[in-house]
C-alpha cells in the first residue's frame, strides 16, 4: 500500500497504489496523500499535478479493512486526516488533473472532485455509496456535487447511492473528456504540460477566485479581484505576457 510520486519535467504524477483493494486508502495513505500535496505545493519545480490510480482503478474510498473497533477519539482522528487530505488536494495553488479509470467510489470520488479537472476512460464508474452502510457522504462530496450539479441532481445521486457510468458523468459535466484506456495518461500529461507552461501564480489566484465565488456576494467578489489584480501586475509573468503580446510571440512564463 503506497502513494507513488513521479516527476516528469514540471509535472508531478501522484499514483494511489494498493493492489487488491482498488486503491482504497488506509490511514497511512491518508497521511501520505496530504503530506505529498503539501510538499508539492512548496516545490517550485512542480507546476502541475496529475492524480491517478494504479491497477486499472482510481480509488474505492477508505479501506474498511484497517478500521476495526474504534474509540471516538480514533474515529475523529480518521475524519481529521480525511479532511486534511481533501483540503491539501483542493487547496494547492497549482492545477490538478484527475486521470480516472475503473472505480471512483465513496471518498475516492471526493478526491477526484477536489481536483480542478477530471478526465476518465469509458470504464470509469462513480458512486456515493455511503447510504448503503447508513452513512452520509464525507470528504466534501455533497458540497462539491451540489456546486457542480445543483441540489436536485446531487440529491438523487447521493440518496440512491447508485452507480454513475462514465458517459453520464461526462454528460453531467463531472468529466471534461472521455479518453481510451491506452491514451489516458498521455492525454493527462498533454493537459498538465500545457497548464505547467502557463502563468502559475495567476492560475493559483484564479483557483482562489473559484473557491470564493461560492460564498461571496458580487460586491465582495469584486473587492477580492481588487486586491488580486494589482498584485499580479507586479509579477514577472505579467510583464512577460505583455512583452510577448507586443512582440507577437509565445510567452515564456516562469511562475514568478
Amino acid at each position: 500500500m503506497t502513494v507513488r510520486v513521479e516527476k516528469r519535467a514540471s509535472t508531478a504524477i501522484v499514483t494511489l497504489d494498493q493492489p487488491g483493494r482498488a486503491n482504497a486508502f488506509t490511514m497511512a495513505m491518508r497521511e501520505e496523500i496530504w503530506r505529498t500535496f503539501e510538499e508539492l505545493g512548496e516545490d517550485d519545480e512542480v507546476r502541475a499535478i496529475i492524480l491517478t490510480g494504479a491497477n486499472g482503478q482510481f480509488c474505492s474510498g477508505a479501506d474498511t479493512g484497517d478500521m476495526g473497533h474504534q474509540s471516538t477519539a480514533a474515529f475523529l482522528r480518521r475524519m481529521r486526516w480525511l479532511h486534511r487530505m481533501v483540503k491539501a488536494i483542493g487547496g494547492i495553488r497549482k492545477p490538478v488533473i484527475a486521470a480516472i479509470d475503473g472505480a471512483c467510489v465513496g471518498a475516492g470520488w471526493s478526491l477526484a472532485l477536489a481536483c480542478d479537472i477530471a478526465i476518465a476512460t469509458p470504464n470509469a464508474r462513480f458512486c456515493q455509496s455511503f447510504g448503503r452502510i447508513g452513512y452520509v457522504p464525507d470528504a466534501g462530496a455533497v458540497w462539491q456535487l451540489n456546486r457542480l450539479l445543483g441540489p436536485m441532481r446531487a440529491k438523487e445521486i447521493v440518496y440512491s447511492a447508485r452507480m454513475v457510468d462514465a458517459q453520464e458523468a461526462l454528460r453531467l459535466g463531472l468529466l471534461l473528456e472521455l479518453i481510451e484506456i491506452d491514451r489516458l495518461m498521455a492525454r493527462a500529461m498533454e493537459m498538465a504540460d500545457a497548464l505547467a507552461q502557463g502563468p502559475t501564480l495567476a492560475t493559483g489566484m484564479a483557483k482562489r477566485q473559484f473557491e470564493a465565488a461560492q460564498a461571496l456576494s458580487l460586491d465582495q467578489f469584486l473587492e477580492l479581484e481588487f486586491t488580486m489584480q494589482p498584485l499580479l501586475a507586479t509579477t514577472h509573468d505579467h510583464q512577460e505576457g505583455i512583452a510577448a503580446a507586443r512582440e507577437k510571440r509565445s510567452p515564456h512564463f516562469q511562475g514568478l
